[in-house]
């Protein structure tokens, strides 16, 4: 199936999220901010992508009287792993932005959201295991205390106030991370129109099909409009339908005609050049003018009928009809064949 390419508007916002992620590298993605008396400018642990930065060695010094281990860049694996998944990610946006795959956005999109649940998830175990795991020979042993700090937010930790919040980086990371999510969800709603729309003109291509299969399987004959309908033989248009008739082609064309001379003459006329089988139809003279196949119509042939083009011939669907007319408009009773052959 072809792959639709990703809009300007979503390229620019993979390029943006790629400048993001770069930034991320060279900033802090994480703060943790302890303020006690003892401490009131108060201290700080900041995290970057590549290790631990601010007063780590104070912290480290505090924490060897409650039982805590040391923190150590070098202790931690995803110092090692975490600037090459950064610009991994980098990249990626980059090669999407390029070569405008929908598809490896939607892939990118899934790996970032999984790696940023992962990242927090391994974030928060690491803080368990450094607050939960403590030496039992400390010089301060408050029993069933734990020191884990908040992942984001507050938490009181004996008596030093803990706030843990995302740095520069770290909102620069989410920020990507929103970037790349709008530019799948923008694509997938921009698909969604597209299809709706091919499927709507699908919708209107098969409803004109079958319009024209059917129009073009239509063997019948039409209604006859007075005043808007003209004879195809003497171009005279209808005046009177009483005396109309129509030739229906095997393709379903509608020939009609103001009076039976005039059908007689282009049957004549035509007779040599057409090839197609054809179905002949008489407007009932009586009633509702209803179309009477020729085969079952009773014609009435009389002068005094005076039809628009001197055929004088007039059809009727049963003798009843036939009988009261022919009291006014005395005449020969006929049939198809009978002025077919002449």
């Amino acid at each position: 199936m072809k792959q639709h390419k990703i809009t300007a508007r979503s390229r620019i916002l993979l390029v943006i999220s790629a400048v993001m992620m770069v930034i991320v590298l060279f900033v802090p993605m994480w703060k943790i901010d302890l303020v006690a008396p003892q401490y009131p400018e108060g201290l700080a642990l900041i995290i970057h992508p590549n290790g631990l930065r601010g007063n780590v060695d104070i912290i480290n010094g505090l924490n060897h009287y409650i039982g805590m281990k040391h923190l150590h860049t070098e202790d931690f694996v995803e110092f090692t792993v975490l600037p090459y998944i950064i610009a991994f990610f980098a990249v990626l946006f980059l090669v999407i932005a390029f070569t405008r795959s929908k598809l490896l956005l939607n892939i990118t999109t899934v790996l970032f959201i999984c790696f940023g649940i992962i990242a927090m998830v391994d974030f928060w175990r690491w803080e368990y295991n450094y607050g939960h795991t403590l030496d039992p020979n400390a010089a301060i042993v408050v029993p069933g205390m734990a020191y884990q700090p908040p992942l984001i937010g507050f938490k009181q930790l004996l008596n030093f106030s803990a706030w843990a919040f995302p740095a520069a980086g770290g909102w620069l990371f989410v920020g990507a991370g929103v970037l790349l999510l709008f530019a799948a969800i923008s694509e997938r709603v921009r698909g969604k129109r597209q299809q709706r729309k091919v499927n709507n003109n699908i919708a209107a291509a098969s409803a004109l099909l079958i319009l024209f299969t059917l129009s073009s399987c239509n063997s019948g004959p039409e209604p006859i409009q007075v005043g808007r309908d003209h004879c195809d033989y003497c171009k005279m248009m209808f005046s009177d339908a009483r005396f109309g008739a129509e030739i229906v082609t095997a393709k379903g064309k509608v020939y009609k005609f103001d009076d039976a001379h005039c059908l007689l003459a282009f049957l004549k006329d035509g007779e040599a050049q057409r090839k197609e089988d054809e179905k002949i139809y008489f407007v009932s003279f009586s009633g509702d003018h209803a179309m009477i196949a020729s085969g079952n119509a009773m014609l009435l042939k009389s002068d005094q009928l005076r039809s628009p083009m001197g055929g004088n011939i007039a059809a009727f669907e049963n003798k009843d009809s036939l009988a009261k007319v022919q009291i006014t408009f005395p005449g020969e009773v006929v049939s198809w064949k009978d002025i077919a052959i002449q």
